[in-house]
């Protein structure tokens, strides 16, 4: 496997050498508060076994590549209906250790799935058991939370749809699941990540795929409503979502309901959308059964990655934004918000402050697992980065907050590239743009533009949450830190 500069290491942190039973349930190794309400009885169990697996990218005549898969099925994906109590049990089948993280679903922080803050690095034939209660219908996704460039970037990533019986009824529905892959002709993989990508705007695959395809040719009624999930699960790209032909409107960003708006409303006609974010379309297909084209319009170059062909016809179109039920998330109050201000920042190694945890925290001692550190340090959050190198000590965190309270956070990019900021275990509110782009509506990750300012606010949910640029080479080289709630 290729490596995005972290280290060989099968070591777990902290000395853990005992592979967890199938059925174990571990406890963190810190302090946190945060644990599953007793009894937890799951309603529903699965076990997802992360290994090796064969897709033809390059063409059906051309050679196959080995990538990432959970049960050996790319882009793994599970349909639950909201309110699953979820038993999920993660297996390492692969030869070097990993985690599983549930990306936007609110949990108990100990299922969380980064390696040290929440629990151990999970080793080879190892596994550990997530319980997780599936409260927020939407859009989801899980994937590793080690070595990440590695991992997620040969396809180590899995779908999560949390049904509502509440929503409207649709007469089609799709998932686009968008990355690219760096692949060379014998599809075998080029390097993960390059200096020159990793301390700029990323290292881009050429390979474009929407579900492991080049594009995908898919049908609705003519005059049908059509839900359309569309995942950016890519390492790096950040990517302009429009639709041809169709009316389009966005109603759930991150999984999360807003109000309905018009994708021709919104600047440039696109949803601008990073690594990590993922959005829900209503489609209303063209009464005179003309095709549809969902595509990626950020290059000149335009990628379409779907064309939706009438097949049928509905006999009494509608009217008018079928709009998902309002979400039913912790609502900050914004005259109690306490406030705090982050910025994102170019660094280097000889920047990073040399500051660490009080010595009687449970963490002081604690070392990052070597897999899990990145090789150089190109950003920071307020002058602080991540461990990379030969630094192994978990940092101290960025800020300390109480549970229950309400909390605004402004996050400035004063470099020259977007960074989409992910807050863990959270559904926070995006209140305003400096650009003023956006419009008000949950998520759990952001885009923010080179010069702007967004700010997002949200209830406090216990535990030790990681806050970090979701293009993976900046976080494996010092975009992120922490948020610790108690």
């Amino acid at each position: 496997m290729k490596k995005s500069g972290a280290g060989l290491s099968r070591r777990a942190f902290l000395g853990a050498g005992a592979v967890l039973g199938a059925s174990a349930l571990l406890a963190p190794t810190r302090t946190g508060q945060a644990r599953v309400p007793a009894p937890f009885a799951p309603t529903r169990t699965v076990a997802l076994k992360a290994g090796e697996a064969e897709l033809k990218l390059l063409g059906p005549d051309r050679p196959a590549t080995r990538i990432l898969a959970y049960d050996g099925e790319p882009f793994r994906t599970l349909r639950l209906p909201r309110g699953t109590r979820l038993q999920a049990t993660f297996l390492n089948g692969m030869h070097e250790g990993s985690t599983l993280h549930f990306h936007g679903i609110r949990m108990p922080n100990e299922y969380d799935g980064v390696p040290t803050l929440t629990q151990p690095l999970v080793q080879p034939g190892g596994s550990f058991v997530h319980l997780l209660p599936l409260d927020d219908p939407g859009t989801f996704f899980f994937h590793p939370h080690c070595d990440e460039t590695g991992q997620a970037g040969r396809g180590l990533v899995g779908v999560l749809i949390v049904e509502d019986p509440r929503d409207p009824a649709f007469d089609a529905e799709h998932v686009l699941t968008l990355k690219d892959w760096r692949l060379a002709d014998d599809g075998g993989f080029l390097e993960l990540s390059e200096p020159n990508g990793a301390s700029r705007v990323g290292t881009f695959g050429a390979t474009r795929t929407v579900n492991g395809a080049v594009s995908l040719n898919l049908t609705a009624p003519a005059g049908g409503d059509v839900r359309l999930r569309i995942l950016n699960v890519d390492s790096t790209r950040i990517m302009d979502i429009g639709v041809e032909g169709g009316e389009a409107w966005l109603i759930a960003v991150d999984g999360h309901a807003l109000r309905p708006v018009r994708l021709d409303d919104l600047p440039d006609g696109v949803w601008r959308m990073g690594p990590a974010q993922r959005i829900d379309v209503h489609l209303r297909m063209p009464r005179d059964g003309s095709p549809v084209q969902v595509g990626d319009y950020r290059a000149a170059d335009i990628y379409h990655f779907a064309t939706i062909a009438a097949e049928g016809k509905v006999a009494r179109p509608r009217k008018g934004p079928l709009a998902l039920p309002k979400p039913e998330l912790p609502r900050p109050d914004m005259k109690k918000a306490e406030r705090f201000s982050f910025t994102l920042q170019q660094a280097t190694d000889a920047a990073v402050k040399d500051i660490a945890l009080p010595p009687d925290d449970p963490l002081a001692k604690a070392l990052l697992d070597s897999l899990c550190v990145g090789s150089t340090t190109y950003w920071g959050i307020d002058s602080e980065s991540w461990p990379t190198g030969s630094r192994r000590n978990v940092p101290p965190p960025l800020a300390r907050m109480t549970t229950g309270r309400s909390y605004a956070v402004e996050i400035k990019n004063e470099t020259r590239f977007p960074h989409p900021v992910h807050l863990h275990g959270h559904a926070f509110e995006v209140l305003s743009s400096s650009l003023d782009r956006l419009p008000r509506h949950f998520a759990d990750t952001v885009l923010v533009q080179p010069g702007e300012a967004v700010t997002v606010a949200f209830v406090a949910a216990p535990g030790d949450w990681v806050f970090h640029c979701h293009i993976l080479e900046h976080m494996e080289t010092g975009m992120m830190g922490w948020f610790r709630i108690v």
